[in-house]
């Protein structure tokens, strides 16, 4: 089963310095049918302006993730860390029990990036911190997997069953990704346009896909996040 998301039907939200697309809600944005997609809770697209950001600011009992687009942001917390990270970079932080932390975007240029929350398995972690710098290169035309659980192969590892994969695909080419029973995804195209068994995406789309598997062809080339994990009943 596949269910295409116009990024047009979206929550949006523009406070001057940051400027947000929501693919569930979130603030302002309220839908009581789109609350979350299993244990996936939050995808939020933010462009954060030059010199701006979020300053620092509780969680808890979330697993948190940024994949930057574009641009830099730069993480601090209550724990000690401190570190800037850029395009295709990953950062996660579990917050656990409780942690506080900023992000900011300290460069010259717009920031866009994808901040990500996905349910714990359990609450009660202790707050934990990493990042991860990918070359670029090792998602041009293939999977790359970047995210798993602590069971998982992949070089960050969170408290939940979900694997998360980046791929940027020529334009012309194709590849497949096997969803498999009893399991779930969510697609989002991040740059570009493909064409996904038969649904036409651009960028900003997104695609639900239970117990199916995909066939992607880029339409022009283009950049993907998938979130791949148990499906929930």
């Amino acid at each position: 089963m596949l269910r295409k998301i116009d990024n047009r039907n979206m929550g949006r939200s523009n406070l001057g310095w940051l400027k947000s697309v929501f693919h569930f809600s979130f603030a302002e944005y309220y839908n009581p049918d789109n609350i979350n997609f299993g244990v996936l809770r939050v995808i939020n697209d933010d462009l954060i302006e030059a010199g701006t950001g979020f300053d620092t600011h509780p969680h808890r009992n979330m697993e948190i993730i940024s994949y930057v687009v574009d641009g830099e942001l730069t993480h601090g917390d209550s724990m000690g860390n401190k570190n800037t990270i850029g395009r295709g970079t990953v950062q996660y932080m579990s917050a656990g029990t409780g942690v506080y932390h900023s992000e900011h975007n300290l460069g010259n240029k717009l920031a866009r990036l994808l901040q990500i929350w996905i349910f714990p398995d359990k609450q009660g972690y202790k707050p934990n911190y990493g990042d991860f710098e990918f070359n670029w290169d090792d998602r041009k035309n293939k999977w790359l997997h970047m995210v798993s659980s602590k069971e998982g192969n992949a070089p960050i590892k969170v408290n939940q069953d979900t694997n998360i994969y980046s791929l940027e695909l020529d334009k012309g080419n194709e590849i497949s990704f096997p969803v498999q029973n009893g399991r779930q995804a969510y697609l989002v195209q991040i740059e570009g346009s493909s064409s996904i068994n038969h649904l036409d995406l651009v960028d900003r789309d997104a695609l639900e896909i239970v117990k199916e598997d995909i066939l992607i062809h880029a339409n022009e080339t283009s950049h993907y996040l998938i979130l791949e994990m148990n499906k929930q009943d």
